[in-house]
């Protein structure tokens, strides 16, 4: 990935070049903020690593950095002992304080690259799903997803998207057929719409996934409680069909915005159901 760090402190930035550079990503290193802006009008950044001292408020930086970029980059708040909720009130995806508990950036890159994929891989007009039966297309759904980050970058909100993955479509497609596969994936969206409350929003994301938005919970545990609750429902569920000569797998995960922390995933897998 592209990454740009914008720090003066240039112990903390070597540290960092040092950890990224092998592994593959191309690091770059402003320590001038207003020369970083001119940067971000012309050049796009997969990630930024951003320490805004010697400002007390990092919201307006931020803020000026969403305005100014063409893409969505995943932002790090890289403040001493800065704390997650600060770092998404002030508008950017995540925390890594200094001094750097580098054990942590592994997942914390992590997070940051399935948030860029997803932000790619929903927003990719290339190919769409119709909405039908209580599912809405996927370009609509990518316009609530953005909407999401949006809330998040100007007010702080977290939203939660929950993830229904028949993560072995593409194998049941090549022993058993597409009818097979895609009857799968129908049988797998009637049940959604049925276990989902009326208010929830689902959105078919892919040809073999469909994606359910939870916004503003009522409660810290809400959306953790509708993942496993959805996974119970679906693991009691009988989706596999007879024609299928392998059983299908199902994996429910919880990521939440704008982190896109991965905060609980379930496997579903389906015996085949017998014949007799």
């Amino acid at each position: 990935m592209k990454i740009l760090i914008v720090d003066r402190d240039e112990m903390a930035t070597q540290l960092l070049k040092s950890k990224l550079e092998p592994l593959g990503h191309k690091i770059f290193i402003e320590t001038v903020k207003n020369d970083a802006m001119d940067l971000l009008k012309h050049e796009t950044y997969d990630i930024i690593f951003l320490d805004p001292s010697p400002l007390t408020s990092a919201r307006p930086l931020l803020l000026n950095i969403r305005r100014a970029v063409n893409n969505y980059p995943y932002i790090f708040l890289t403040t001493e002992n800065c704390t997650e909720e600060e770092a998404i009130k002030s508008g950017a995806n995540a925390c890594f304080a200094k001094p750097f508990d580098m054990d942590s950036l592994a997942p914390k890159l992590t997070s940051a690259s399935r948030l860029i994929q997803l932000v790619n891989r929903i927003g990719d007009d290339s190919e769409d799903f119709p909405s039908a039966g209580g599912v809405i297309a996927k370009s609509a759904f990518n316009q609530l997803f953005l909407s999401a980050i949006d809330r998040a970058d100007r007010y702080g909100e977290k939203t939660f998207i929950l993830f229904f993955t028949m993560s072995n479509y593409d194998e049941i497609r090549q022993l058993d057929g597409p009818y097979v596969a895609e009857y799968a994936v129908a049988k797998l969206s009637q049940y959604l719409v049925r276990l989902r409350r009326q208010s929830d929003i689902i959105g078919q994301t892919a040809k073999y996934e469909f994606a359910l938005l939870l916004q503003r919970p009522v409660y810290e545990t809400e959306p953790i409680e509708a993942a496993n609750r959805f996974a119970e429902a679906l693991g009691k569920y009988e989706l596999n069909m007879n024609e299928s000569n392998i059983p299908l797998e199902l994996r429910v995960s919880l990521v939440d915005l704008p982190t896109s922390n991965m905060v609980v995933e379930h496997i579903i897998s389906y015996e085949k159901t017998s014949t007799s």
